[in-house]
């Protein structure tokens, strides 16, 4: 049965000051690098979990989780695949922007339009704006039509399922044959897209699925890809009390 193992990053410099990030490439937090260690100690402590590849954005964040987990796994030398595709939802023009003050400027039930719809997506971010990435040479070889001025659930969907057809769910058959399992260290919302895709939840339903930071989500997998079941490591209320934390973030 493969298994895929999905942690979202710890507390970014962002988080703690609670703005929007989406392609913005923050680092972690002492906080936020504490939870990859412990994340990491939890898959140690895992009885045959057995990590052989790992999949991540190409934002700091989540590939600094990532390194520190696998430190305390042991597997740091593990191969590492890493693709804009994962990355974190593009919040248009409110990148940069807090999230209380944006609610307090456009109202609370706008902002969580724009943060929890499918398929509604912020203000997009203007042309010449010094925020853009169309620069960063981490996406030279994307297509300048690929990369986006802001994103709803629904774009962040339609790039990821892709990178798992085509990566992710090549590497849980042949890992999984061999009783080895796949780690995927991203973003809430590219989390949320892959959980969508996977199980089959609703454009209504996802929008209510909190991903909590830096507790790795154990998905074991039937022969034919779809989902037998899904935990999170450690303490369950530790992790619903940090999904909840998440809900709050805009006020």
């Amino acid at each position: 049965m493969p298994t895929l193992v999905l942690l979202r990053h710890g507390e970014s410099t962002w988080n703690e000051e609670n703005r929007f990030t989406g392609w913005e490439d923050v680092g972690l937090t002492a906080a936020g690098e504490q939870e990859a260690v412990v994340a990491g100690r939890l898959l140690a402590d895992e009885p045959g979990l057995d990590l052989r590849v790992v999949h991540t954005s190409v934002l700091a964040r989540a590939i600094r989780t990532a390194e520190l987990a696998l430190a305390e796994v042991g597997r740091s030398w593990l191969p590492v695949r890493r693709s804009w595709r994962l990355n974190e939802r593009h919040y248009g023009d409110l990148t940069g922007r807090n999230k209380k003050e944006t609610a307090a400027r456009y109202g609370a039930e706008q902002v969580r339009l724009w943060r929890r719809s499918y398929d509604v997506p912020p203000p997009a971010m203007p042309d010449g704006d010094p925020r853009r990435i169309d620069a960063d040479p981490r996406y030279r070889d994307v297509p300048t039509s690929a990369l986006p001025a802001t994103e709803c659930l629904a774009d962040v969907v339609a790039r990821v399922v892709p990178w798992y057809d085509d990566a992710i769910a090549p590497d849980l058959e042949e890992e999984g044959a061999r009783g080895g399992a796949v780690l995927v260290a991203a973003h809430g919302n590219s989390i949320r897209a892959l959980r969508m895709h996977l199980e089959a939840i609703s454009p209504a339903a996802i929008t209510e699925l909190e991903i909590p930071t830096g507790i790795p989500l154990v998905v074991e997998l039937d022969a034919g890809g779809a989902v037998a079941s899904t935990r999170y490591l450690g303490d369950p209320e530790a992790a619903a009390r940090a999904a909840a934390a998440v809900a709050r973030q805009a006020g």
